[in-house]
This record gives C-alpha cells, sequence and structure tokens, in this order.
C-alpha cells in the first residue's frame, strides 16, 4: 500500500481565517480526514499543494477531455482557414448561404440565449458543407447605436473605443463556441469602408426622391438628446434610462417607403417565412380601401367656411352615421378651427398628448381623452352639423389625421361618444336580430337604414353595406365630397438621429439658400469627425454641430459655402444591406460584385428574434427593391427563408405564498384570500405533481413557478464562458439545441446540461475506451475493422435518415434523440466496426464539432472531416424485418400480431395460439382449415359443428 505524507496543521474555530491566513486557501476535508477527531479544526495547505488536487480533482470529474480537445482544433480551423469561403469559386456547384441576424456588440457580452440562433445555422453551414454545397457563413456586427453614445456621455470614453473592445469580447466568445464562420468576411458597420456604401445608397434613394426631409412630430427625449423610435419610447419615457419624451415637430430626413407599400405585400406570398411573421408585416404596412370624404367647417353663424377638415373612412357606407369629427392634436388645420372660448382647453390638451407615444394613443383598452374644439363641420351627406373634436387617439401621420366619427357602428367612437354624451345614430340593421338590441356598438354587415337626404342627392336605403360604399363614393366623386382612396398604416421612414454615433448624412446645406446638395460619390466616405464632448447640446442641435470645422464646408462643384447634416443615420441603416457586402467584403469599387451577387442571392436561411420581424425585415427588404430597380442586385427579396428561434429563459423561479401569519398557503387560494406574501424557495425542496409544482414536504401547498427572460436587472444570466468552462463547448451547443423544439421558448436548467455532458462522455467511452486510473485516456479508440453485422448497418442508416430528416427540418432537439437511441444500441454491441463508428462520428460532427475532429483524427484521419461526405441512408437497410400480420377467424378480422417476414404458416399460427386476445377464439377449437397469405393475412376457418356447440 502507497503511503502519502501531507502536512496538516490544525487550527482553533475562533481562528480569524481573513486576518492572518493571506497566503493560505481552506478546502473541504478529503474524505478519510472525517475519522480525525479534530474538534471541527480546519485543514490548511499551501496554494500549490491545493492547486495540484484541484487539477486532479479536475481531471477525474471531467466525463471526457474537452479541455484540450476544443481549443486544439479552434487552433486548427483558424491556422488552417478551414472554413473560409474563397472569392474564386466552383460555381457550377450548388450554393447555400446561411446567416444569423448580426449582434449589436454590447459591453455585457454574450448570454447563453444568444447561442442558440448560432449554433442552428452552424449545424446547418457544416452539414451542406459535407454535402457538397458552396456554403456562406459569415458573421458581422452591427455596432453604431444609442447604448455606446450613451456609455460615452456617461464615462467620456469614445464609442469606438468602448465597441472595438465589445466587438473583441463577442469575437473571443463566438470563437470559443466553434463556430465554422468565416472571419475573414467579418464586417463592421463603423468601418468607414462599410458605411461608404450605406452611404452611397442614401444617395440612389435621394436622386430617386426617395429620400426628403420634411417637418414632422418625432419622439423628442431632451435628456438623450436624440429622436426616439416609437418602440425605444415605453410609458412616455426612454426605453434606455427611463427619460421623459415629448411630440415634438422637427425637420427630419425620412425615407418614401410608402413607394414600395403594395410590392412590400405583394412579395409577401412567395416567401418561405413563418406565417405570423409574414402577417405582422401585412398588418404593419395596413393596406385598406376605403374614401376620403370632405366635411366644410361652419362659422359660428352655421355658415360654411372656406375651410373644409378631409377625412379617411374604411366605411363611406355609415356616413350618415357620423356624428361628430375627430382631429388629430398635431392635425396642420387645428389652430384655424379652435374657438376663443375653448383655445386655452385645446392647447393644454396639446401638450398632454404630446408626451405619449404613438402606442400608448392607440391602445384600445386606455380610456378615451378628448375637448372639444368649439366649432362644428357640416355631414355632406346627412346635412347636419356636426362638433368637431380633439382626441389622442386620432393620429396625425395616419390618413389624414381625421376622422368621421360613428359611434353606433364603431368601438372606439362608441366609447367616447358615451364619456362625452355625444349623439349616436344607428344606420346598419344587423341580420341577427340578436345584435339589433345590443347596447353595444355593431360592427359588423347589414342593410342600410335611415340613410337618405333629398337635398344632398343621396339615398342608400335597403342596400347592403358593399351596396352602399360603391354608392356613396360614386356620389362623393360626382358631387366633390370625395373620392376613392387606398391607404396604408406604413408610414415613411424616419431617418434621421440627432446623435453623434451613426453613419454622417452625405448632404450639405448651401449657405444662405439652404439648398439641399448631395455629396458626389467621389467624396464618399464622409467619416465621422473626432469629438471630445457628446453630450446632448440642449437646443435640439445633433451632437455633430459642435465640431465645427467639420460641419462647416465648400461644396464640391460650385466651391460655395455650405454646412454638413448634422443628423446621423439611424441604426438599421447598417442592417438593411450587411448580407450583400458579405458576398464581397474586400470590393473598394462597388457594392458588390454582379457575379458573386448573383450566384449567392437570395440569402437561404436567414435566422434571428423574432422582435426583428417586422422593421428591419421590412427596411431591408425595401432598401432591397430599390437596389433591384436600379440594378445592383438580381432578386427581388433578400432572404428566402426566415426562421425565428426561441427565447432561452432563466432558470425557473418558484415561491410559496404566505398568509399574515406567517403561514404557508397553496397558489391556488390566493384569491380568496386579503394579503399575502411571496418567499422565494430552493429548487431542491420543489417536486412536480402533475400540471404543478408543489412543496415536497407538502405536497398540498402548490407554489409558482416561473421563469423570466434573461436580463442584468433580474440578475438571471448565465454566461456561455462559464458553461464553457465547466462542460465544454460541444455540450453547451448540443444542450441547447436539445432543449427543445428550435422555434420555442425553454427556461435554462443547469441539471439539463450535465444530462447531455454524460451522454458526450458515454459516447467518448464507447469509441476511445474507458479513463485510465489518473482520469486521462489513452491514445487511438477501441474501434476496430471487422465487417459490421446486419442488425449494426440497421440501427447505423435508420440513425442517418432520421439525423439527416431532422437537420433539414431544424428540428435538432430529435436528431440528438436518434444519435442518443444509436448509443444506447452500440452499447450493448460486443463489438465496434470501424464503418459503423465513423459515419456516426460524421453524422454527430455539425452539433458537437470538437469531439468529432478528435475522433476522427484518432481513428487515423489526418485532415480536418469538415468537408468528408455526409452519411447518406441506405434503403435497404430502412427497412423494418417485422411486419402485422391481420388475424381472421372465419373470414372476421379478430386481431393482428408482429411477425418476422418470411414467417411461416406454422410460425404464424403458433404466435396467433400465444396472443391474449386471440387465443380465446382458438383455444379448444377444432379447426377446419387455414388460409394464409405471407405478409398479408391468415385466415382459420373452425369446424361449424365447434361454433354450434359453443353457441348452445
Amino acid at each position: 500500500m502507497n503511503t502519502q505524507h501531507i502536512h496538516i496543521q490544525f487550527l482553533p474555530q475562533s481562528f480569524s481565517l481573513q486576518k492572518q491566513c493571506t497566503s493560505f486557501t481552506v478546502v473541504k476535508r478529503p474524505s478519510w480526514f472525517n475519522s480525525c477527531s479534530t474538534s471541527g479544526a480546519i485543514v490548511r495547505c499551501s496554494v500549490n499543494e491545493i492547486e495540484e488536487q484541484k487539477q486532479k480533482q479536475q481531471v477525474v470529474k471531467r466525463a471526457y477531455p474537452f479541455h484540450e480537445i476544443e481549443p486544439k482544433w479552434q487552433s486548427y480551423w483558424e491556422n488552417n482557414r478551414t472554413f473560409r469561403t474563397p472569392d474564386e469559386i466552383d460555381t457550377s456547384k450548388p450554393k447555400f448561404y446561411v446567416l444569423d441576424m448580426f449582434p449589436y456588440p454590447s459591453g455585457a457580452g454574450l448570454h447563453v440565449g444568444h447561442p442558440l440562433g448560432y449554433t442552428a445555422t452552424d449545424i446547418l453551414a457544416r452539414l451542406k458543407r459535407m454535402q457538397g454545397y458552396n456554403v456562406l457563413h459569415p458573421m458581422g456586427w452591427d455596432a453604431f447605436g444609442l447604448p455606446a453614445e450613451q456609455y460615452a456621455i456617461e464615462t467620456g470614453t469614445h464609442p469606438k473605443i468602448t465597441t472595438l473592445r465589445n466587438i473583441n469580447r463577442f469575437r473571443t466568445q463566438l470563437k470559443s463556441l466553434g463556430f465554422s464562420y468565416d472571419w475573414n468576411r467579418e464586417i463592421s458597420t463603423i468601418e468607414p469602408a462599410y458605411y461608404k456604401w450605406t452611404q452611397w445608397i442614401f444617395l440612389q434613394l435621394l436622386k430617386r426622391g426617395l429620400a426628403y426631409q420634411a417637418e414632422v412630430p418625432v419622439n423628442w427625449c431632451p435628456a438623450l438628446g436624440t429622436v426616439l423610435a416609437n418602440e425605444e419610447v415605453v410609458d412616455g419615457v426612454s426605453e434606455r434610462g427611463g427619460h421623459p419624451v415629448i411630440r415634438k415637430p422637427m425637420r427630419q430626413w425620412m425615407l418614401k417607403i410608402t413607394e414600395y407599400a403594395d410590392r412590400l405585400l405583394d412579395d409577401l406570398d412567395d416567401l418561405d417565412w413563418p406565417e405570423s411573421v409574414k402577417e405582422m408585416q401585412r398588418n404593419w404596412i395596413g393596406r385598406s380601401e376605403g374614401a376620403e370624404m370632405d366635411f366644410r367647417v361652419l362659422d359660428s353663424d352655421g355658415q360654411e367656411r372656406d375651410i373644409k377638415i378631409t377625412v379617411y373612412t374604411t366605411r363611406p357606407d355609415t356616413i350618415f352615421g357620423a356624428t361628430y369629427l375627430v382631429v388629430a392634436p398635431e392635425h396642420p388645420l387645428l389652430s384655424s378651427l379652435v374657438s376663443t372660448t375653448q383655445s386655452q382647453n385645446v392647447e393644454e390638451y396639446k401638450n398632454l398628448a404630446s408626451r405619449k407615444s404613438d402606442l400608448e394613443r392607440t391602445e384600445l383598452q386606455k380610456e378615451k381623452t378628448g375637448v372639444f374644439s368649439g366649432c362644428y363641420a357640416r355631414n355632406p351627406a346627412s346635412g347636419e352639423a356636426i362638433p368637431i373634436w380633439v382626441a389622442d387617439y386620432v393620429l396625425g401621420s395616419y390618413g389624414t389625421g381625421a376622422i368621421m366619427a360613428v359611434p353606433a357602428h364603431d368601438t372606439r367612437d362608441h366609447e367616447f361618444a358615451l364619456k362625452f354624451d355625444i349623439s349616436i345614430h344607428s344606420v346598419v340593421m344587423p341580420d341577427d336580430e340578436s345584435s339589433s338590441q345590443s347596447e353595444k356598438a355593431y360592427t359588423g354587415e347589414g342593410l342600410i337604414v335611415n340613410s337618405s337626404n333629398l337635398i344632398s342627392g343621396l339615398d342608400i336605403n335597403g342596400l347592403s353595406c358593399q351596396e352602399a360604399t360603391s354608392k356613396v363614393i360614386e356620389w362623393a366623386e360626382k358631387t366633390g365630397n370625395g373620392k376613392k382612396k387606398v391607404n396604408y398604416k406604413l408610414r415613411d421612414w424616419l431617418f434621421a438621429r440627432q446623435r453623434y454615433w451613426g453613419e454622417p448624412i452625405p448632404v450639405v446645406f448651401l449657405d444662405g439658400t439652404g439648398e439641399t446638395v448631395p455629396l458626389h460619390e467621389a467624396e464618399l466616405p464622409l467619416t465621422l469627425p473626432e469629438l471630445d464632448d457628446f453630450t446632448p447640446t440642449g437646443t435640439g442641435e445633433p451632437p455633430l454641430s459642435k465640431a465645427v470645422s467639420w460641419v462647416q464646408t465648400t461644396e464640391h462643384s460650385s466651391g460655395k459655402p455650405a454646412r454638413r447634416e448634422t443628423s446621423t443615420m439611424p441604426q438599421w441603416a447598417g442592417s438593411c444591406w450587411y448580407y450583400l457586402r458579405f458576398m464581397d467584403p474586400k470590393n473598394s469599387k462597388e457594392l458588390v460584385d454582379k457575379t458573386k451577387e448573383r450566384y449567392w442571392s437570395p440569402v437561404d436561411v436567414y435566422v434571428g428574434g423574432a422582435e426583428h420581424a417586422v422593421l428591419h425585415l421590412l427596411y431591408a427588404r425595401f432598401w432591397h427593391k430599390v437596389l433591384y430597380d436600379i440594378g445592383v442586385v438580381s432578386t427581388k427579396e433578400p432572404f428566402k427563408c426566415v426562421i425565428n428561434q426561441g427565447i432561452i429563459l432563466g432558470e425557473m423561479q418558484y415561491m410559496v405564498c404566505k398568509d399574515v401569519d406567517g403561514s404557508y398557503i397553496s397558489a391556488d387560494s390566493t384569491d380568496t384570500l386579503g394579503e399575502y406574501e411571496q418567499e422565494s424557495i430552493p429548487e431542491e425542496k420543489v417536486m412536480k405533481s402533475g400540471d404543478f409544482f408543489v412543496m415536497k414536504d407538502n405536497p398540498n401547498i402548490r407554489l409558482i413557478a416561473r421563469a423570466h427572460k434573461m436580463s442584468k436587472s433580474r440578475g438571471n444570466v448565465v454566461n456561455p464562458d462559464d458553461v464553457v468552462t465547466e462542460y465544454g463547448a460541444d455540450s453547451l451547443r448540443l444542450y441547447e439545441m436539445f432543449m427543445g423544439p428550435f422555434r420555442d421558448s425553454k427556461t435554462w436548467n443547469t441539471s439539463g446540461i450535465e444530462g447531455v455532458h454524460r451522454f458526450l462522455g458515454r459516447m467518448w467511452r464507447l469509441i476511445v475506451g474507458s479513463s485510465l486510473p489518473d482520469g486521462t485516456f489513452k491514445g487511438g479508440t477501441v474501434v476496430n475493422d471487422e465487417e459490421p453485422t446486419l442488425e449494426q448497418l440497421c440501427t447505423l442508416h435508420k440513425c442517418i435518415a432520421k439525423v439527416t430528416e431532422e437537420i433539414e427540418g431544424t428540428r435538432f432537439n430529435t436528431g440528438i434523440s436518434a444519435m442518443m437511441e444509436f448509443i444506447n444500441a452500440a452499447y450493448k454491441w460486443e463489438k465496434h466496426p470501424r464503418k459503423i463508428i465513423e459515419p456516426f462520428i460524421l453524422l454527430l460532427a455539425p452539433y458537437a464539432p470538437h469531439m468529432s475532429e478528435e475522433l476522427w483524427f484518432r481513428l487515423g484521419h489526418s485532415n480536418s472531416l469538415a468537408y468528408e461526405s455526409f452519411p447518406k441512408a441506405n434503403p435497404d437497410y430502412l427497412k423494418d424485418s417485422t411486419i402485422v400480420l391481420p388475424i381472421q377467424i372465419n373470414g372476421k378480422t379478430r386481431g393482428t400480431i408482429q411477425v418476422e417476414e418470411g414467417c411461416s404458416e406454422e410460425e404464424a399460427f403458433k404466435l396467433a395460439s400465444l396472443d391474449e386476445k386471440l387465443s380465446k377464439f382458438l383455444d379448444g377449437k377444432s379447426i377446419k382449415k387455414r388460409i394464409y397469405v405471407p405478409g398479408r393475412i391468415l385466415n382459420v376457418i373452425l369446424d361449424r359443428q365447434n361454433i354450434k356447440a359453443s353457441v348452445r
């Protein structure tokens, strides 16, 4: 027996470790130490001794040596540029362009939710390479943005420094996960060589009248000193920082996306996108058909003034039911409508409305607010004078900024009319009598009633709603009271931000005249000037206005003095076209080479979060269609297939409810109680009971179980670096794919990754062999060169077929299940032939590339498996050797049995006789004959005398 001498010093329990043990570390007692009588003393060892013990413990604990394998193969891939897609490729081969929505490099780095989509695209990229495709799988950075500028304001650190530091961290993290990106094509939106072409696209938009300036109400945040998009405003404050936001008119650059509304809508039909995403885009574009109707404003004597309010309505058939008008607080005619007595009330209301976002104003559930303008207009159909109200549920940016309110047949108008005691006139008779007796607004179709006026010459009584709509539009166009109109919810794209950290807009304004002059293309890129002060000016002027020597310039052609535009482009700009630059990232002469674009377009698979389902995809499609129109791209759409991955939520949290006395109460009884508190309890005290979670020691106490989106504020962020250190990158990749369907949201569970890690360990030991006593593994494998059995071939090829099908269908979790089934079967085999194990390793490679490369190398291969042919299933081995055979008794089917193919009649009859269900028809019976069709049916004919006897 070997003895080991360890120096131990016993310390009394009162010993102060913090004050006196500065060079020592306290460790857990070894198991043998429990027998020592130490009276609670603490073991103290030197730092070096402890580190040695730690390393030994870690070696023993590791299921396989991922800590050696993964850095080794990541270095190999980088040094050999394994995943580089060359500029000159064999275009006779099929192509596969798979792309992630490139990330904004935040200071927080990645959390485990980010690699979900990246792992999926990497699996697809690796599969397609092995299937003989030319694969384009790049990565870059959407690096401009408000967070970096805010950090610069707070710390004085230039946003470029912060951004580059964050990019370096992101890149390191992504490389540690073994993603097969072509890093030679890496791009960043903040690099002048990239945003030169973003500016070039803007100039093309300007040339075609698709970029213009207009005075528009914007979400202005004085504290941030910038205009915010609607989605950046929550409850009247900025999403970042919680600063107050007001609506303020400001001259801004706009892009005329509305010119492309119909094409953006129509071309959705041909896309392989989630139907929910396409429907969200359809709703955002919001195409509707209706009419614009003119209402003449009346003076105090009831006479028509030379002012008309034009409204847009999708229900012209209900015009006789319009009992009031509503104009938006920002309507351009409002100041000329308001009476003297109401002017102060209206002004106060406008100020209140300016603090709300469009989303808040149009929220259906919110209480309706408004103020009477003190003025009236004439309904052109009925001839009645109806009041004009101001209300924030009407937006100046939609339609004409005014509506005709029909409270009998519109829910919002009905609520408003009830609140402010405005008359309600019903003009549609429902087909269903019960609906006509309802006190709510009737919004459906029916017959038109109470809708005739001899003076106006319009009579639509008795018509259906559809017939009435056509007649009203025809009347309006004939009498000059309106016209047919197609409208869109889609607004032109506000394309300017009052911030420093963005692409400069390549125009100048001539001194004196203010004429807008675009830069010459040869002057691009217009680079950002260096600034030390990024704080808002407080005047509405952007921070770039502080760079006086940069702002003051001369116009290139005329030499006249001019001022540069000091607003910058929004963050959306750089992400609108980056997929094109990846095709040709080093081209300094054109945005993308036409030959390369024709080969690689469109993106075959585009993966990202559902939060980008509307704006990013819509803006990118808009720019792509413009580039298509000017001959830069060859396809009408940029992304053939879009996939939204689910969200990985933080670990499940369990809460128990307590009453005022501190006693635990079941969560399903809290509705019957008054006040109660919630207390967090650890997972080890929880168990599952049916569909609910309960306390282990008291199953009658049901718990509240919930998981939240990972965020620093909740403290539930899991850092992938920590997971890779403890379990390895392959374990993280495999676990994220195994958690559940790729498109569904899932809850992180550390015990789950432990299970996947054990599976990889089993796989490793199956092929390499058991570990040595010191926890290491010998070189090579235990694979042999014997011929495989039929059972082994069938097991392998069924696995090949399943894994291939599931990867291509992005059902990654069930592909992993198939590999687990294979490993379970393989552990029952005495020998593991090379012809079985090598194809299996290739199957595993897209999921767990590091382990696969190492096993491939150990099997004697000198090159990477990245371009080895992916296994193909042989149909001959996919056939089941057993079949289901129907059994008939006297011609009537009584059941089925499982038999081997080629089963004899005698074997089939014997199995039927042993079957519990069939035996009751056969036991003790005299059989006249048997009719057997191999593989089809067995019919047993009983002696009729036996049948009669059994009947008696």
